[in-house]
């Protein structure tokens, strides 16, 4: 971050924890059966994937089947993950505050990828 020192893995992780708490119920009760994960920083081949340049950031990403795609009769294979990628968050990033709002703001986009919100149901909810 500007002007700041990186922070360690813990003190990150507890603003993680931070930002999901500010986040509304409404939209919060989503994650009961989601793993949310930090890493440091997407892979190249993550960011191949996705279509992004080797130099774009990106902020988080879920990882698993959306509820708008998933089959009574065949539950998922893997865990529905979100990941809260913290070194490109913290370089865009100039402060406290304005770190734990980016993360509240990344994890309500991937929260909407999971339960298929659009983008005018997250402006309503004050995330557009």
């Amino acid at each position: 971050m500007a002007n700041r020192q990186k922070m360690c893995a813990e003190e990150f992780d507890r603003l993680v924890a931070e930002a999901i708490a500010r986040i509304p119920e409404e939209i919060r009760y989503h994650l009961g059966n989601v793993l949310v994960s930090v890493q440091p920083r997407p892979t190249a081949e993550l960011l191949a994937e996705l279509g992004f340049a080797p130099d774009e950031e990106l902020f988080g990403v879920f990882t698993g089947t959306p509820l708008t795609e998933r089959s009574l009769s065949e539950p998922p294979l893997y865990p529905d993950t979100i990941i809260i990628f913290q070194e490109p968050l913290e370089a865009c990033c100039r402060s406290r505050v304005e770190l734990l709002e980016e993360i509240e703001i990344t994890v309500v986009h991937e929260i909407a990828h999971f339960i298929g919100f659009d983008d005018d149901e997250l402006a309503a909810l004050g995330y557009g």
